[in-house]
């Protein structure tokens, strides 16, 4: 099972293991998708996490048992093909290669799989072709 988390941390976690021990205590796979996170201040943290079911549900009772604030990640990256030049700016930026060059029809493609969501292309894109949708 995989789920997409929006995490927000108290101050007084912000210094604390917490995804360590979702990974060491649940068996969980923790993908960071984005964080902020700086002493004494509010910490955001959006991750997948991905286990067994059970495993899942006792990682967000954990956490929610500290005092994080837990949310489903409800964010998707929505590319308008219409609206694209092909200029491929969002291609080298996608760190999981979401984004192709067809080098032979000189053609973007989108693969919606891929996508961890991060929105580097959302404000990289000039012809304002890709956005996030919540």
């Amino acid at each position: 099972m995989k789920k997409k988390l929006s995490l927000t941390f108290p101050r007084r976690l912000v210094s604390e293991p917490i995804t360590y021990k979702l990974i060491k205590n649940y068996n969980l796979i923790v993908n960071i998708i984005k964080a902020k996170i700086t002493p004494y201040e509010e910490g955001r943290l959006d991750l997948e996490i991905i286990g067994e079911k059970n495993a899942i549900n006792e990682g967000i009772k954990y956490l929610t048992d500290l005092g994080v604030s837990v949310k489903p990640l409800i964010q998707e990256i929505k590319w308008n093909p219409d609206r694209c030049n092909h200029c491929t700016v969002c291609v080298p930026l996608c760190p999981v290669s979401a984004f192709e060059v067809d080098r032979k029809e000189r053609t973007v493609s989108f693969n919606d799989e891929k996508c961890i969501a991060c929105g580097v292309c959302v404000q990289a894109c000039p012809y304002r072709a890709i956005e996030i949708v919540f």
